[in-house]
């Protein structure tokens, strides 16, 4: 079978660790001392130089490091008209430094009164063409349920919204619009980054998840609803890939447990067209789930950690991806490499240095056409 467009044999989930520059730039921006404009020149530079590192390192899925984002999801979401950001997040799982996350309300009808990533893309594009590089301008955005698990009925409006229903529909219309926005500006993979269906494996996170919104099953089914609508009207040669995580910050992890209990919903209910998994370790369950996997669809198998510095064994990992191989229907064929997520899901990034960050690409690089050949695009 081959790959879906915008997908190789050794892939990449799409953050890396941020320049001190950029991060002193942010912070300045951040105190007023930075204008607009000015930061971006400054992201500019250091995204020109993240998309030379990737094509240096082996790898033709090319992002911009998130190097524009604080928060993976934050920085999207909060240009949506209708939500807002008001305080921090409440939880039980308290990360590295007591950091936690700002909290998205829907204060009103939720829409999108502008292109949030076009501009973005139009860059990353532009120095990949610089570079002379036959490779993909690769789109990370948030998953639609990134605005609505962690809520509740008390901080969606009740005004704008009696019922959840036109909430879903006007959310998924939002990301239609952007979807169509990015395919108009030439984009033709993006990728949905998506904590909640991974979170409803973990047995705690899961009755957090019932206390809020009823049966865990039925709100699985309703995210693949959400999602499948928010994707229904891209073109056929637009691909969709979605990444599960269970968290990755300063690399710590939030939550653990199989893919089992969201299976079925994820490999046979999702029209994605690629599944970027976590599995670099025990918590992520056993590959038995994907059985489940149809034809002609990708797990792009993260088996490989961007949460330690060590680099992996060769045989090791080979292991592994035989090992899932053997679950799915169309064995190797149905499988890429990758690590479980992106080396900075925040600003903070990972513990490890950036030489650390680029050994290990360049070994899944390496492991890929010891695998699969020299062509990472079959």
């Amino acid at each position: 079978m081959s790959l879906p467009t915008g997908v190789y044999r050794a892939d990449q989930v799409g953050s890396f660790l941020r320049p001190k520059a950029v991060l002193e730039a942010r912070q300045q921006a951040a105190d007023g001392k930075l204008k607009p404009e000015q930061l971006r020149e400054v992201e500019d530079k250091w995204v020109a130089d993240v998309v030379k590192k990737q094509l240096d390192a082996g790898l033709r899925s090319i992002t911009d490091g998130e190097f524009r984002r604080q928060w993976f999801h934050v920085d999207f979401l909060r240009h949506l008209s209708g939500v807002e950001l008001r305080g921090t997040m409440q939880s039980t799982h308290i990360s590295v430094g007591g950091t936690m996350p700002p909290r998205l309300v829907v204060v009103d009808k939720v829409g999108h009164p502008k292109p949030i990533q076009v501009d973005d893309f139009r860059y990353l594009e532009s120095q990949i063409a610089a570079a002379g590089a036959k490779a993909t301008t690769k789109v990370c955005i948030p998953s639609p349920t990134m605005v609505h698990f962690r809520n509740d009925r008390e901080t969606i409006d009740e005004k704008a919204y009696p019922t959840l229903e036109p909430f879903f529909d006007d959310l998924a219309s939002a990301y239609q619009q952007e979807l169509d926005d990015l395919y108009q500006a030439g984009a033709r993979f993006v990728q949905l980054d998506d904590t909640n269906l991974a979170y409803l494996c973990d047995p705690q996170m899961r009755a957090e998840a019932e206390r809020r919104h009823g049966d865990a099953s039925e709100l699985a089914r309703q995210y693949a609803a959400l999602i499948n609508a928010a994707i229904s009207k891209r073109p056929a040669d637009m691909s969709i890939g979605i990444h599960l995580c269970r968290g990755n910050h300063r690399s710590q992890w939030f939550a653990q447990g199989g893919y089992e209990p969201v299976a079925e919903v994820l490999f046979r209910d999702l029209a994605v067209d690629a599944y970027f998994l976590e599995y670099d370790d025990a918590r992520s369950g056993d590959f038995s789930p994907l059985r489940h996997l149809p034809p002609g669809k990708v797990v792009v198998l993260g088996v490989m950690t961007s949460k330690k510095p060590d680099l992996e064994q060769k045989a090791d990992v080979i292991a592994r991806l035989h090992e899932a191989a053997s679950f799915c229907p169309g064995g190797l064929k149905q499988l890429c490499l990758s690590h479980q997520c992106g080396f900075s899901s925040t600003s903070e990034g990972n513990d490890l240095s950036e030489d650390e960050q680029w050994a290990k690409v360049k070994l899944q690089v390496e492991i890929a056409k010891e695998v699969w050949g020299d062509d990472l695009s079959i």
